[in-house]
């Protein structure tokens, strides 16, 4: 029973983690334009940015004969403010507007409460290609699952989809990657993803020319701690596929579609076994409002 409680604990932690980054029907792809595109993010001084995010993710193992089932979801509103220039990137204001998230497992309901990030803010810099340069502010944002102590800057670091820093045409690719670590009080997993990204057409939504992209992604993830008394390892592999559109002309990221499978393990060194995991997730982001 101990070993079973400690893995529900680490599932409940290792779903959150390696979760995919977040339906519409999109319209038929336009005929492409003679001239290549420039994507670039465009953040003038007060432009805000709400977005709403949702996902939700389904996690099961066997243990010792014993199927184990761990349920996910969670939404949340955010928006993003430009403060203005920071040398070459972007500084913007962060707030949570509002922020939930709901966990069923083997023990029962481990849903953490978020009510108390409502309301709080940090700021964090920007590139103009998409690159997550410093969330180390979202540090502060912290919250409790399964016993283990969270905080927000693991979600933040992989948002905005990475722009090709070069021209492009419809059919173009261009490689990214993506990764964040999340250290607990007892446990370190880190994500790692390889992306590629190609320019599938445009589309006008609500006014706005938007790039529609589609990426193919593929990742490990690794992590060890001990819950329980006992050592645990972590290793495993995910894939997936996004579709995300980017207004060109303004410079915004309008909305994405993630989903992504996952095929890992935990190696409880004292009890000499090692656990298989299975997951899957999808998730949604979408521009709800701008200014």
């Amino acid at each position: 029973m101990k070993l079973k409680k400690t893995l529900a604990a680490s599932a409940a932690v290792i779903l959150v983690l390696a979760a995919g980054t977040v339906l519409a029907t999109p319209a038929s792809p336009k005929a492409p334009a003679a001239a290549a595109t420039v994507l670039e993010y465009k953040m003038p001084a007060n432009r805000a940015l709400t977005y709403q995010s949702k996902s939700e993710e389904s996690q099961i193992m066997e243990v010792q004969g014993q199927s184990m089932d761990t349920t996910t979801t969670g939404a949340s509103t955010f928006t993003f403010k430009a403060k203005g220039p920071k040398e070459k990137n972007l500084l913007l204001g962060v707030s949570i507007d509002e922020m939930s998230a709901s966990v069923a497992g083997p023990q029962g309901d481990m849903s953490p409460d978020m009510a108390p990030l409502k309301g709080k803010s940090f700021d964090m810099v920007l590139s103009p290609l998409g690159a997550e340069v410093d969330v180390t502010g979202a540090e502060a944002l912290t919250y409790a699952i399964a016993g283990e102590s969270r905080n927000l800057s693991s979600g933040f670091k992989m948002f905005f989809p990475d722009l090709p820093g070069k021209p492009v045409k419809i059919g173009d690719t261009w490689p990214s990657t993506d990764g964040t670590e999340e250290k607990t009080g007892s446990m370190t997993i880190k994500i790692d993803l390889q992306n590629v990204n190609t320019l599938e057409g445009f589309e006008t939504i609500d006014g706005m020319e938007c790039a529609r992209i589609s990426t193919q992604v593929t990742g490990t993830i690794t992590g060890s701690g001990n819950q329980g008394g006992m050592d645990l390892t972590f290793a495993g592999t995910t894939k997936g596929k996004s579709v995300w559109h980017f207004a060109v002309k303004e410079g915004i990221f309008i909305k994405q579609t993630s989903e992504s499978t996952s095929e890992m393990s935990i190696d409880v060194a004292a009890a000499g076994m090692t656990i298989p995991v299975n997951q899957t997730s999808k998730s949604e982001v979408k521009l709800t409002g701008k200014q």
